[in-house]
Protein backbone atom coordinates (compact mmCIF):
# COMPACT_ATOMS: atom_id res chain seq x y z
CA UNK A 1 0.00 0.00 0.00
CA UNK A 2 2.89 2.38 0.76
CA UNK A 3 4.28 1.71 -2.71
CA UNK A 4 0.88 2.41 -4.27
CA UNK A 5 0.54 5.73 -2.43
CA UNK A 6 4.07 6.74 -3.42
CA UNK A 7 3.54 5.82 -7.08
CA UNK A 8 0.28 7.78 -7.18
CA UNK A 9 1.95 10.82 -5.60
CA UNK A 10 4.76 10.78 -8.16
CA UNK A 11 2.28 10.35 -11.01
CA UNK A 12 0.13 13.31 -9.94
CA UNK A 13 3.15 15.46 -9.09
CA UNK A 14 4.52 14.92 -12.57
CA UNK A 15 1.26 14.95 -14.51
CA UNK A 16 -0.83 17.69 -12.88
CA UNK A 17 1.31 20.70 -13.95
CA UNK A 18 1.35 19.40 -17.52
CA UNK A 19 -2.40 18.77 -17.31
CA UNK A 20 -3.03 22.36 -16.17
CA UNK A 21 -0.94 23.77 -19.03
CA UNK A 22 -2.62 21.49 -21.58
CA UNK A 23 -6.09 22.31 -20.29
CA UNK A 24 -5.33 26.02 -20.51
CA UNK A 25 -4.14 25.67 -24.10
CA UNK A 26 -7.25 23.70 -25.07
CA UNK A 27 -9.62 26.06 -23.25
CA UNK A 28 -8.13 29.40 -24.23
CA UNK A 29 -5.86 28.71 -27.20
CA UNK A 30 -6.78 28.90 -30.86
CA UNK A 31 -4.10 27.27 -32.99
CA UNK A 32 -3.77 24.74 -35.84
CA UNK A 33 -3.88 21.18 -34.57
CA UNK A 34 -5.94 21.99 -31.48
CA UNK A 35 -8.50 19.30 -32.31
CA UNK A 36 -5.75 16.76 -32.92
CA UNK A 37 -4.10 17.63 -29.59
CA UNK A 38 -7.42 17.23 -27.81
CA UNK A 39 -7.92 13.81 -29.38
CA UNK A 40 -4.36 12.71 -28.51
CA UNK A 41 -4.78 13.83 -24.90
CA UNK A 42 -7.93 11.74 -24.46
CA UNK A 43 -6.59 8.69 -26.32
CA UNK A 44 -5.69 6.75 -23.14
CA UNK A 45 -9.36 6.86 -22.13
CA UNK A 46 -10.58 5.02 -25.22
CA UNK A 47 -7.85 2.49 -25.98
CA UNK A 48 -7.30 -0.58 -23.79
CA UNK A 49 -4.88 0.16 -20.92
CA UNK A 50 -2.73 -2.74 -22.08
CA UNK A 51 -2.22 -0.95 -25.39
CA UNK A 52 -1.11 2.19 -23.55
CA UNK A 53 1.33 0.11 -21.50
CA UNK A 54 2.67 -1.57 -24.61
CA UNK A 55 3.20 1.78 -26.34
CA UNK A 56 5.09 3.02 -23.28
CA UNK A 57 7.22 -0.10 -23.44
CA UNK A 58 7.93 0.48 -27.13
CA UNK A 59 8.88 4.12 -26.54
CA UNK A 60 10.52 4.05 -23.10
CA UNK A 61 11.85 0.49 -23.00
CA UNK A 62 15.62 0.04 -23.02
CA UNK A 63 15.45 -0.58 -26.77
CA UNK A 64 12.92 2.17 -27.44
CA UNK A 65 13.93 5.55 -28.88
CA UNK A 66 13.30 7.55 -25.69
CA UNK A 67 14.33 4.77 -23.32
CA UNK A 68 17.66 4.25 -25.08
CA UNK A 69 18.50 7.96 -24.83
CA UNK A 70 17.50 8.17 -21.16
CA UNK A 71 19.69 5.18 -20.34
CA UNK A 72 22.68 6.37 -22.36
CA UNK A 73 22.61 10.03 -21.31
CA UNK A 74 21.29 9.93 -17.75
CA UNK A 75 21.50 6.28 -16.70
CA UNK A 76 17.71 6.24 -16.18
CA UNK A 77 15.68 3.11 -16.88
CA UNK A 78 11.91 3.38 -16.67
CA UNK A 79 10.65 -0.02 -17.80
CA UNK A 80 10.03 -2.46 -14.92
CA UNK A 81 10.81 0.14 -12.25
CA UNK A 82 8.86 2.17 -9.70
CA UNK A 83 9.40 5.26 -11.85
CA UNK A 84 7.92 3.35 -14.77
CA UNK A 85 4.85 2.46 -12.72
CA UNK A 86 4.44 6.16 -11.88
CA UNK A 87 4.79 7.09 -15.56
CA UNK A 88 2.14 4.54 -16.56
CA UNK A 89 -0.26 5.90 -13.92
CA UNK A 90 0.46 9.47 -14.99
CA UNK A 91 -0.34 8.72 -18.62
CA UNK A 92 -3.58 6.92 -17.73
CA UNK A 93 -4.83 9.68 -15.42
CA UNK A 94 -3.62 12.58 -17.57
CA UNK A 95 -6.82 12.91 -19.67
CA UNK A 96 -8.99 12.84 -16.54
CA UNK A 97 -7.00 15.67 -14.97
CA UNK A 98 -6.96 17.67 -18.21
CA UNK A 99 -10.71 17.33 -18.63
CA UNK A 100 -11.41 18.40 -15.04
CA UNK A 101 -9.15 21.46 -15.22
CA UNK A 102 -10.43 22.42 -18.65
CA UNK A 103 -14.03 22.45 -17.45
CA UNK A 104 -12.99 24.67 -14.54
CA UNK A 105 -11.19 27.11 -16.83
CA UNK A 106 -14.05 27.22 -19.34
CA UNK A 107 -16.44 28.06 -16.49
CA UNK A 108 -14.49 31.25 -15.74
CA UNK A 109 -16.14 34.39 -17.15
CA UNK A 110 -13.96 35.30 -20.17
CA UNK A 111 -14.69 38.98 -19.53
CA UNK A 112 -12.38 38.83 -16.51
CA UNK A 113 -9.54 37.75 -18.76
CA UNK A 114 -10.43 40.46 -21.27
CA UNK A 115 -10.50 43.09 -18.53
CA UNK A 116 -7.04 42.06 -17.36
CA UNK A 117 -5.84 42.22 -20.95
CA UNK A 118 -7.11 45.78 -21.39
CA UNK A 119 -5.17 46.73 -18.25
CA UNK A 120 -1.97 45.54 -19.88
CA UNK A 121 -1.63 42.04 -18.46
CA UNK A 122 0.17 39.63 -20.75
CA UNK A 123 -0.92 36.05 -21.44
CA UNK A 124 1.31 34.55 -18.75
CA UNK A 125 0.33 37.24 -16.26
CA UNK A 126 -3.37 36.57 -16.89
CA UNK A 127 -2.79 32.85 -16.44
CA UNK A 128 -1.08 33.33 -13.07
CA UNK A 129 -3.29 36.08 -11.64
CA UNK A 130 -6.74 35.33 -13.10
CA UNK A 131 -7.10 31.85 -14.56
CA UNK A 132 -5.23 29.76 -12.01
CA UNK A 133 -6.70 31.38 -8.87
CA UNK A 134 -10.25 31.13 -10.21
CA UNK A 135 -9.63 27.64 -11.54
CA UNK A 136 -8.08 26.43 -8.30
CA UNK A 137 -11.12 24.33 -7.28
CA UNK A 138 -10.95 22.38 -10.52
CA UNK A 139 -7.18 21.98 -10.28
CA UNK A 140 -7.37 20.59 -6.75
CA UNK A 141 -10.22 18.26 -7.68
CA UNK A 142 -8.24 17.10 -10.71
CA UNK A 143 -5.26 16.26 -8.50
CA UNK A 144 -7.32 14.38 -5.93
CA UNK A 145 -9.34 12.44 -8.50
CA UNK A 146 -6.17 11.70 -10.45
CA UNK A 147 -4.52 10.41 -7.29
CA UNK A 148 -7.50 8.20 -6.48
CA UNK A 149 -7.55 6.88 -10.05
CA UNK A 150 -3.86 5.96 -9.82
CA UNK A 151 -4.66 3.73 -6.85
CA UNK A 152 -6.68 1.45 -9.12
CA UNK A 153 -4.60 1.47 -12.30
CA UNK A 154 -3.75 -2.05 -13.47
CA UNK A 155 -3.40 -2.71 -17.20
CA UNK A 156 -0.80 -0.13 -18.18
CA UNK A 157 1.25 -0.69 -15.03
CA UNK A 158 1.53 -4.46 -15.35
CA UNK A 159 2.38 -4.18 -19.06
CA UNK A 160 5.03 -1.48 -18.75
CA UNK A 161 6.37 -1.99 -15.22
CA UNK A 162 5.51 -5.68 -14.63
CA UNK A 163 4.45 -7.13 -11.28
CA UNK A 164 7.61 -7.04 -9.16
CA UNK A 165 7.02 -7.24 -5.37
CA UNK A 166 8.52 -4.26 -3.59
CA UNK A 167 9.33 -2.51 -6.87
CA UNK A 168 6.24 -2.20 -9.06
CA UNK A 169 3.58 -4.31 -7.33
CA UNK A 170 0.90 -1.77 -6.54
CA UNK A 171 -2.35 -2.57 -4.76
CA UNK A 172 -4.29 -3.78 -7.85
CA UNK A 173 -1.38 -5.98 -8.87
CA UNK A 174 -1.16 -7.41 -5.36
CA UNK A 175 -4.86 -8.30 -5.53
CA UNK A 176 -4.26 -10.01 -8.87
CA UNK A 177 -1.31 -11.97 -7.45
CA UNK A 178 -3.34 -13.03 -4.42
CA UNK A 179 -6.12 -14.34 -6.65
CA UNK A 180 -3.61 -16.40 -8.62
CA UNK A 181 -2.24 -18.11 -5.50
CA UNK A 182 -4.04 -21.10 -3.93
CA UNK A 183 -6.06 -19.97 -0.92
CA UNK A 184 -5.38 -16.31 -1.67
CA UNK A 185 -9.02 -15.24 -1.67
CA UNK A 186 -8.89 -13.94 1.91
CA UNK A 187 -5.82 -11.81 1.21
CA UNK A 188 -7.40 -10.54 -2.01
CA UNK A 189 -10.57 -9.61 -0.10
CA UNK A 190 -8.58 -7.62 2.48
CA UNK A 191 -6.64 -5.79 -0.23
CA UNK A 192 -9.85 -5.11 -2.15
CA UNK A 193 -11.42 -3.64 0.98
CA UNK A 194 -8.44 -1.35 1.43
CA UNK A 195 -8.70 -0.33 -2.23
CA UNK A 196 -12.40 0.53 -1.89
CA UNK A 197 -11.78 2.57 1.27
CA UNK A 198 -8.94 4.54 -0.36
CA UNK A 199 -10.99 5.22 -3.50
CA UNK A 200 -14.01 6.34 -1.48
CA UNK A 201 -11.85 8.60 0.67
CA UNK A 202 -10.35 10.15 -2.45
CA UNK A 203 -13.74 10.87 -4.00
CA UNK A 204 -15.10 12.38 -0.76
CA UNK A 205 -11.98 14.51 -0.40
CA UNK A 206 -12.33 15.76 -3.96
CA UNK A 207 -15.94 16.73 -3.34
CA UNK A 208 -15.12 18.52 -0.08
CA UNK A 209 -12.06 20.29 -1.48
CA UNK A 210 -14.00 21.49 -4.53
CA UNK A 211 -16.82 22.95 -2.43
CA UNK A 212 -14.44 24.59 0.05
CA UNK A 213 -12.33 26.22 -2.65
CA UNK A 214 -15.37 27.37 -4.64
CA UNK A 215 -16.62 29.07 -1.50
CA UNK A 216 -13.21 30.67 -0.93
CA UNK A 217 -12.96 32.15 -4.43
CA UNK A 218 -16.63 33.13 -4.51
CA UNK A 219 -17.74 30.80 -7.31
Amino acid sequence: MRLTLAVAARAVGFGLPLAVLTAWLLARGRFPGRTLLNAAVHLPLVVPPVVTGWLLLVIFGVEGPAGRLLLAWFGVRLAFTTAGAALACAVMTFPIMVRTVRLAIEAIDPRLDQAARTLGAGRLDRLLTVTLPLGAPGIVVAGVVGYATCLGEFGAVITFAANIPGETQTLPLAIYSALQAPGGEAAAARLAAVSVVLALAGLLLAEWAGRWLRARVGR
